[in-house]
């Protein structure tokens, strides 16, 4: 996958994402400014980004442990987030994207923080926060 927005960031990965998500939690509705944010979970050794240096917001998550959310300095949208809680993954903001047709969520996640209007797709896996990790 391959992404190039403004022109300042460019990101390739060669591997298979891990999981895509519809995630409801707080951080992501205020992150994206809207009801939810679509993720794209991938190894991440597998993960180059190029371009401009990526600006950082430090942030804690559920487990007490940092997140780091990366975006463009230059136009602001949100790439990607690192969770130490979660060190082998990356997790891909899937607005940025250049090409989305294969696309297709298979989990909904922090279900409990959605907007009353959303209504979650009973055909997706769901969790009431973050899913569990597998052993």
């Amino acid at each position: 996958m391959v992404v190039v927005w403004c022109g300042s960031i460019r990101y390739t990965c060669n591997a298979e994402p891990l999981l895509t998500a519809v995630c409801h939690c707080p951080h992501c509705q205020k992150q994206s400014g809207t009801s939810f944010s679509v993720i794209v979970a991938v190894p991440k050794d597998s993960l180059r980004i190029a371009g401009q240096t990526l600006k950082t917001f430090e942030d804690v998550g559920e487990s007490g442990l940092p997140v780091r959310r990366q975006f463009c300095g230059k136009c602001g949208s949100p790439i990607v987030s690192h969770l130490e809680a979660m060190p082998d993954l990356a997790f891909i903001k899937a607005g940025t994207l250049k090409n989305t047709s294969w696309l297709n969520p298979t989990m909904e996640v922090w279900c409990e923080t959605a907007q009353p209007w959303i209504d979650i797709d009973g055909t997706r896996q769901h969790a009431e926060r973050n899913p569990p990790l597998a052993a």
